[in-house]
């Protein structure tokens, strides 16, 4: 932030309607802001866009999920490649076993795509930005599990200002997480929370709409900077 009055615009990948009170604090000085999220929703807003006419083939992992979300099954988790020790994955053979047809585990997904599979009931993450918007924008509320930088004040406004989120503490025992689990899928503010989340995916698809901030914003930022400085 110290360089940004150098810039010619600042873009964020957000929404006026989610962050109101910031954007309007950052509205007041120079340079201009431009929301433009959720990006996946705009995306789709953009006729015969190139990355639309993309094919593209399932190999197996993604069969793997598909046929995973179809089935509505316990869990899905995805760890990723570099949260290997060696060639040893860290979840043990044990737990393989013992979760094997209740759930599955894989290397990657198509998390846009995950999220917005009707049988999703609730995302475990660490909060990080993509991870957030893409779940509120989907209507999926979540388990929050932040670790550092920007997770944790992400993970204090899911849970504390937009109400589509429930905390879970670094040192948090099994039981605790279980009981989290079972809140958010079967109690009462595990339903709070999911027609909230409803709420605000309507706001994120509002922003995007021909006559919305995100799609205006986007139309801007390309007439009143890009092309501009061209």
């Amino acid at each position: 932030m110290d360089r940004v009055d150098k810039a010619s615009a600042v873009v964020l990948h957000t929404f006026d309607e989610l962050e109101a009170d910031v954007l309007h604090a950052l509205s007041s000085m120079p340079p201009p802001v431009y929301t433009i999220g959720p990006l996946r929703l705009l995306l789709n807003q953009i006729p015969q866009h190139p990355l639309k006419s993309m094919g593209y083939s399932l190999w197996k992992e993604e069969i793997e999920w598909f046929q995973w979300l179809n089935a509505e099954l316990p869990f899905f988790w995805v760890i990723r490649p570099d949260l290997l020790v060696g060639e040893s994955a860290i979840l043990p053979p044990e737990f393989v076993a013992e979760t094997k047809g209740r759930g599955l585990v894989a290397s990657w997904c198509p998390q846009e795509q995950v999220l917005s599979h009707p049988s999703i009931g609730g995302f475990l993450t660490h909060s990080g930005w993509n991870s957030t918007i893409e779940s509120l924008s989907a209507g999926v509320p979540m388990l929050c599990w932040p670790f550092f930088a920007e997770q944790r004040i992400n993970c204090v406004y899911t849970c504390n200002e937009w109400g589509i989120g429930l905390e879970i503490n670094n040192d948090a025992k099994r039981d605790q997480v279980e009981k989290l689990i079972k809140e958010l899928v079967e109690g009462e503010k595990g339903k709070k929370m999911r027609t909230k989340a409803m709420e605000w995916k309507k706001l994120a698809e509002k922003a995007i709409s021909p006559d919305g901030s995100s799609y205006a914003n986007l139309d801007n930022l390309v007439n009143q900077v890009l092309l501009r400085k061209g």
